[in-house]
């Protein structure tokens, strides 16, 4: 942060660019604070707030932005589906999601909707893994909900094989293979729950979408003895920060990458499209973020 910047830090004009977080409830958001720390690094006159909306209000909300002056904003749980269908354009990313997290007011006031949980999800991995590549081999993704549908579809897009999606109700990981393959997407096996360890046979790339291993939560029932070594295992979750999960991979040997990195890689698209500068994903963004 330059000297100049810092004796601004906080303070907002009334050319201030706007932007926010949109969900229901939105108070433990950690992107206000992510964003936040941005704006005071590169000196930008601009906010990013937290605007708590309920489903029912959403349309109505999302498509005030424009009115309002905003930049753009962010989505999160449980809006996405409805962003999806509320945009003036969608990329093709979120086309293949099938939910928007990010939406960039254009400059003929258009709402454009975006999805870039499966950009921070690959950024993170490439981060904490740089020699990680999805051509390597199979993926093995647990769950089969909004998360693993964006990682199982940043996975295809950057070259994984197969994607064996094991979740303990296999209809629902039929149901996510399915909409996918009706997208152009194929590759993708449901696998059921009394076979996941065998599916870790010959894996290269181990994700845990689900909430298990998360602070309260259970730990992952699943036994690491049939992943290769060689592979390498993602736990989306971060609080806390090494899962059991993660622990149990690093104790036998295999390559891990934690989940904090996605939440923090997945904001810099929508904050360059706000608000003009690429940010960063640095340790000290990371203890800020992890601090709130």
């Amino acid at each position: 942060m330059t000297a100049g910047s810092a004796s601004n830090a906080g303070a907002i004009s009334g050319k201030a660019k706007i932007a926010g977080v949109m969900g229901w409830p939105i108070g433990h958001s950690r992107s206000p604070r992510l964003h936040g720390f941005w704006l005071r690094q590169y000196g930008i006159d601009g906010a990013y707030v937290p605007l708590a909306v309920a489903p029912e209000r959403a349309e109505q909300a999302i498509r005030a932005l424009p009115a309002l002056g905003f930049r753009g904003c962010n989505v999160t749980v449980p809006l996405k589906e409805i962003a999806f269908r509320t945009v003036d354009r969608l990329d093709g990313t979120a086309r293949r999601m099938g939910a928007v997290n990010t939406i960039v007011v254009a400059d003929d006031g258009a709402l454009e909707g975006g999805n870039t949980d499966g950009f921070g999800f690959i950024e993170n991995l490439r981060a904490e893994q740089p020699d990680w590549t999805a051509e390597q081999g199979p993926a093995v993704v647990i769950g089969a909900g909004g998360a693993a549908r964006a990682v199982v579809v940043a996975l295809l897009d950057a070259g994984a094989p197969e994607v064996r999606l094991v979740n303990r109700t296999r209809a629902r990981a039929e149901e996510l293979a399915a909409d996918l393959a009706a997208v152009g997407l194929g590759g993708v096996t449901a696998v059921d729950w009394v076979s996941r360890e065998t599916a870790l046979d010959g894996a290269s790339l181990l994700v845990n979408t689900t909430t298990q291993g998360m602070a309260g939560h259970p730990a992952l029932d699943l036994s690491l003895r049939a992943l290769p070594v060689s592979a390498v295992v993602n736990d989306i979750v971060y609080v806390p920060l090494e899962t059991p999960l993660l622990a149990e991979a690093k104790a036998r040997g295999n390559r891990v990458a934690g989940g904090i990195g996605m939440l923090l890689h997945q904001a810099r698209p929508g904050f360059k499209a706000w608000f003009g500068a690429e940010p960063q994903v640095t340790p000290d963004l990371v203890r800020f973020v992890l601090e709130g």
